[in-house]
């Protein structure tokens, strides 16, 4: 028998409640394209169709692992986001601001 997830939940011990709650926070923050596309509540035809570009390309370019950062940016836009390039350092992050110019190319 199917029980809902809020009972479920309420069963857990508080720690167990973090625990999960972090580890939703992780999966949300770090997705791959074609994830992040299905969260966004998209289909492959509906974002080519707003890139005009055929289905197959978003799926070929969903399963790439390197691409131009102005092919990124434009799938990223075509979902309704924006696209920031951050270099990660010990000391800290940078935005990197050279690629701002891409997008009013």
């Amino acid at each position: 028998m199917a029980r809902k997830f809020s009972e479920l939940r309420e069963k857990m011990t508080p720690r167990s409640r973090e625990h999960a709650d972090r580890m939703t926070t992780e999966m949300i923050e770090a997705m791959p394209l074609d994830e992040l596309r299905q969260a966004r509540g998209l289909s492959q035809k509906m974002l080519a169709d707003v890139l005009h570009v055929q289905q197959p390309s978003i799926a070929k370019l969903e399963k790439r692992t390197d691409m131009y950062l102005s092919t990124l940016r434009s799938h990223i836009e075509a979902m309704g986001g924006q696209l920031d390039v951050i270099a990660r350092f010990p000391e800290g992050s940078v935005r990197i601001t050279n690629f701002t110019d891409l997008a009013s190319r």
